[in-house]
């Protein structure tokens, strides 16, 4: 089975249409959204009709949970409340129909999903040695997946000893080699310097998983962004990949 992964679209629509030209050409067996469709960006109605439409499994992120109410906007900072805000005041019936009945974590055969990671599935972060080691201790799944902080990475754990971290365009991970956990990074706002939209291919037959980055009109999104009255830093932000 191939599988093509994405996560943290944020209403960013041009990225997403980008991505998923590129993925729909390599006719995978299904795509996997690892949460936050929606926040941040412009476009959350769009974004959720195309996740819809295309995704075989989504999960919930914790943007998509506090647009719906499920968690206080009080719980996010300034910019992102002020995206929370306004994307309850934009959000359509059906797309809010497609986000209410998702979960933060799913399993899939032998693979393990979270948006934010096993210990939280909603908020906590994969960023340092000790959050990927209490992880792939808390799951016993060959494979783990993971979103939410933007940032691709590969990460293997074997017999207690971890080695790996950033993951950028083009590198191969080797699934038959350890046990892994792999963040394919954000579709819609990209952290660690490369503004391109990040996603992952997996090939389960062939047990090798792949990093991509996809190139796609920024200017189009800024531009989105601020005729739609959202804080200017989450456009300024785009052109510079944080």
């Amino acid at each position: 089975m191939r599988v093509a992964v994405i996560s943290d679209i944020h209403a960013n629509y041009h990225a997403l249409e980008a991505v998923l030209a590129e993925v729909t050409a390599e006719h995978p067996d299904e795509i996997w959204c690892l949460g936050d469709v929606v926040g941040y960006g412009p476009d959350p109605n769009r974004c959720c009709r195309l996740v819809a439409g295309h995704a075989t499994l989504c999960l919930a992120g914790n943007h998509d949970l506090a647009v719906l109410g499920v968690l206080p906007v009080s719980d996010f900072n300034g910019d992102a409340a002020a995206a929370v805000r306004w994307t309850q005041g934009e959000l359509a019936d059906d797309a809010r129909e497609f986000l209410t009945p998702l979960a933060p974590s799913a399993t899939r055969d032998d693979t393990a999903l979270f948006h934010g990671s096993p210990v939280d599935p909603v908020w906590d972060y994969v960023l340092s040695e000790a959050g990927a080691r209490a992880s792939m201790e808390l799951v016993g799944a060959p494979l783990v997946l993971v979103g939410h902080s933007h940032v691709a990475l590969q990460i293997s754990y074997d017999e207690g000893s971890l080695a790996g971290g950033l993951a950028h365009r083009g590198d191969v991970v080797d699934l038959s080699s350890a046990r892994w956990l792999l963040n394919p990074g954000s579709v819609g706002q990209p952290r660690g310097g490369d503004p391109r939209a990040a996603w992952l291919t997996i090939d389960f037959d062939a047990g090798r998983a792949v990093f991509r980055r996809t190139e796609y009109p920024i200017e189009l999104t800024q531009r989105d962004i601020r005729a739609a009255g959202l804080p200017d830093a989450l456009a300024s932000r785009l052109g510079l990949g944080q």
